[in-house]
């Protein structure tokens, strides 16, 4: 009867905020915020219980509703806040982002409003100094380098999964060739890349040499072979190969040289153009065109393919740049800014929420002067694998599209 009485009770907190015309998200929030003028504490545990019971149900945690979203925590904490994408994990001290404790509850609740189609990586800190996942919300998305961690997800309404990122059984399979040794005289040590080969070619192929490459194949953050296959299988772009460059060093996994390789690096530059793609057009099917070349990143990736390519336009015909991270180098602008920089086609991706498009728009002023081709698309998304993993398929369809 306890269990009959509770729900009765939450169904009329729901009857009273529908009746004032409130919003679904109004609805929903004032009832868990309604829970606070029940007396009896067993009967507000199980008013509670059921309440998020139904909202756990129809994954409805964080609660969101067009722009609108709530986010909630369930337990005994002095201080509960949220960090995460919205708030450059903390850099942007302008969003409120301390969570409210609901009266006589043990609920915490913030509340935000987003662009209606926003996808944020977050996480939820306890007491000011331990971070977890949400342990109401399902969805995560891996971040980070080498492998990274998962971040909790919030998906706002208009939000929807990209397709070409499910796996498909229906379809022929590339195959990718992992952890291959390199010793590089040039550089003076060994790297790994990696190399996926599309289904049933033949002939020579254009080839994507892909920065950040042990990321950009992780299922959890890039998922690029899955991508592949399907672009391939539907026709989208013609058959590709891929090389998968690992800035981790080979015998020490934890040691990633990303920050030293790819920040505008020359020497790096001269390894990558005298000594590894000689040898991999030597080893692998690798079409030798510059226009059959393409180089892509995220972040200071984004920033090393714009430097690859704008270094040398001659070996160079494509960049994919996704988030890039032009504040670190600026120097980077005046390279771009030359009549060279014309013969290159570009495809540059950012997210507009604490990610890189200030910098993006200013290179797209750069890259219209000098008559380049290019594309140049932003997504409310942050600095995260969930928003490049999103649109890499939007890169290669740029770049390899099948033409009619």
């Amino acid at each position: 009867m306890k269990g009959l009485a509770c729900l009765f009770i939450l169904c009329s907190m729901l009857s009273f905020a529908q009746a004032q015309d409130y919003t679904p998200f109004q609805t929903k929030v004032r009832a868990l915020t309604a829970l606070s003028k029940l007396d009896n504490p067993d009967q507000q545990r199980e008013a509670q219980r059921v309440l998020l019971d139904s909202l756990k149900r129809t994954d409805q945690i964080p609660i969101t509703y067009k722009d609108s979203v709530a986010f909630i925590y369930i337990g005994q904490a002095t201080a509960v806040d949220w960090m995460g994408d919205f708030n450059g994990w903390g850099y942007d001290k302008n969003f409120a982002n301390a969570g409210k404790k609901i009266p006589g509850t043990n609920i915490w609740i913030l509340k935000a409003s987003f662009p209606e189609d926003a996808r944020l990586d977050y996480k939820i800190v306890l007491n000011k100094k331990s971070w977890i996942l949400d342990p109401l919300n399902l969805n995560q998305q891996w971040s980070g380098v080498g492998g990274g961690s998962p971040n909790s997800e919030l998906r706002m309404p208009g939000y929807h999964d990209e397709p070409y990122q499910k796996e498909r059984s229906d379809i022929p399979k590339g195959t990718v060739e992992h952890d291959i040794l390199f010793t590089s005289n040039m550089l003076g040590y060994q790297i790994t890349y990696s190399v996926y080969l599309p289904p049933n070619a033949t002939g020579k192929l254009p080839v994507v040499y892909v920065t950040d490459g042990y990321e950009y194949l992780h299922p959890q953050l890039g998922n690029m072979p899955v991508v592949l296959d399907n672009l391939i299988a539907d026709k989208k772009i013609i058959p590709v190969m891929a090389v998968f460059i690992d800035h981790r060093e080979p015998a020490n996994r934890t040691n990633n040289r990303r920050m030293q390789e790819l920040v505008m690096n020359e020497n790096y530059l001269k390894f990558f153009i005298d000594e590894f793609i000689p040898y991999i057009e030597l080893t692998y099917p690798a079409a030798t065109e510059r226009s059959k070349r393409a180089v892509i990143g995220s972040s200071v990736g984004g920033l090393s393919a714009t430097y690859f390519a704008f270094s040398r336009p001659d070996i160079f015909g494509n960049a994919g740049i996704q988030s890039p991270s032009f504040f670190t180098r600026p120097q980077i602008y005046s390279l771009c800014d030359s009549p060279e920089g014309s013969k290159l086609k570009i495809s540059m991706t950012s997210g507009v929420i604490n990610d890189a498009s200030e910098g993006g728009r200013r290179m797209i002023k750069i890259l219209e002067n000098n008559s380049c081709v290019y594309q140049y698309r932003e997504v409310n998304q942050g600095h995260s694998w969930g928003n490049w993993k999103d649109l890499v398929d939007d890169i290669l369809m740029d770049f390899f599209a099948v033409q009619p």
